[in-house]
This record gives structure tokens, C-alpha cells and sequence, in this order.
């Protein structure tokens, strides 16, 4: 094989080459391309989940409140039950010292 033969070769093997590496390239970008409906499905979707995040966000604020006012009412119905308790107890108290008097 002389010098010309070889720079043929190695010129031909080279082109080969590159034609097989187009080639593969243009296989995976064919194959992994983006649909531009794929890509509007995925901004409705990531849409319809920034609108969750912020009906939950909404719902946890709500619900908070919620808690806070319902221990708000609690803590004023057991005042007032501690209140009762102790007049119905100073009212027993009263009502056995008034049948000591009549008795005694």
C-alpha cells in the first residue's frame, strides 16, 4: 500500500465515520424531540399546581384561624364552666349552712 492508497483509506474511514456519528446524532434527536404539546401540557400542568399550592396555602391560613377562634371559645366556655362550679358550689355551701341554722 502506497502513500496515496493510504491517505485514501484513512480519508474514507474517517468520512464513514462521520457519516455513522450524523447519522446517530440525528437518531436521538429524532427520537428524543419535544413536542410542543408536550411542553404546553406540562405549563398547564405546572399552572393547575401553583393554583393547588395556593388553594392549600389558603386552606392552611383558614384553617388556622379556624383553630385559633375555636380555642378562643373553648377557653371562655371552661372560664365560664369554672365560674358556674364555683357558684353552684358557694350556693351548696350557703344551703347547707342555712339547714345547720334551721336544724341546729
Amino acid at each position: 500500500m502506497n502513500r496515496t492508497e493510504f491517505i485514501i483509506t484513512t480519508a474514507i474511514i474517517l468520512f464513514v465515520a462521520f457519516a455513522m456519528g450524523w447519522f446517530a446524532n440525528w437518531l436521538v434527536h429524532r427520537f428524543t424531540r419535544v413536542k410542543q404539546s408536550d411542553v404546553a401540557d406540562l405549563d398547564r400542568m405546572s399552572q393547575e399546581l401553583h393554583e393547588a399550592e395556593e388553594t392549600r396555602d389558603q386552606a392552611i391560613t383558614y384553617l388556622q384561624q379556624r383553630e385559633a377562634e375555636l380555642s378562643n371559645q373553648l377557653a371562655q366556655t371552661e372560664a365560664e364552666l369554672r365560674a358556674a362550679m364555683d357558684g353552684l358550689r358557694d350556693a351548696r355551701r350557703e344551703a347547707e349552712e342555712l339547714r345547720g341554722q334551721l336544724h341546729g
